[in-house]
């Protein structure tokens, strides 16, 4: 199916304004997470609803790129290369699995991509810090994180439901 010019430069408009948005809501109330480097934040939730919206590339893009920009900008730029991958394989979980069943797989491919963030996060603080014990208190909030994303971008795209392009 061909896409002409302006259905392209909407999506590159959308791509770029849900990038900005995540790294907004990323970055406007970060609670560090006690006894880790971390920080719990509003992003996923946005980038569900990017992937919802957008499909999987686009929406990995603006995930990846936007979580990545709010870590260097919040001075934790040593996050920003783990954050790029881990963001972005969250959303191209969702997206893929959307793109098999649209129906079942939302909830399945939140959960998937939740789980996927909470372990690539352990790993991360892991290799980054040499301690495989430490990085198992920021499991549950990751988790916590992802949940809230979900809820979140659930209810927002019931009320986006018939804006999505792909």
């Amino acid at each position: 199916m061909k896409t002409n010019t302006s259905d392209k430069t909407i999506k590159l408009v959308l791509t770029g304004l849900m990038t900005a948005l995540v790294a907004i809501f990323v970055m406007i109330l970060p609670i560090p997470i006690p006894m880790t480097t971390g920080y719990v934040n509003f992003g996923d939730g946005v980038i569900f609803l990017s992937v919802m919206i957008l499909g999987w590339k686009y929406g990995a893009f603006a995930g990846g790129v936007g979580a990545a920009m709010a870590d260097i900008l919040l001075g934790a730029a040593a996050w920003a290369p783990w954050t790029l991958v881990i963001k972005a394989g969250m959303a191209a979980i969702l997206g893929l699995l959307l793109k098999a069943d649209a129906k079942s797989a939302k909830f399945i491919g939140m959960a998937l991509a939740t789980v996927f963030m909470a372990a690539g996060y352990y790993i991360a603080e892991g290799v980054m810090y040499g301690n495989w014990l430490a990085p198992v208190a920021g499991v549950p909030w990751n988790l916590l994180q992802g949940a809230v994303g979900a809820v979140a971008a659930t209810t927002l795209s019931m009320a986006l439901k018939n804006r999505r392009l792909k």
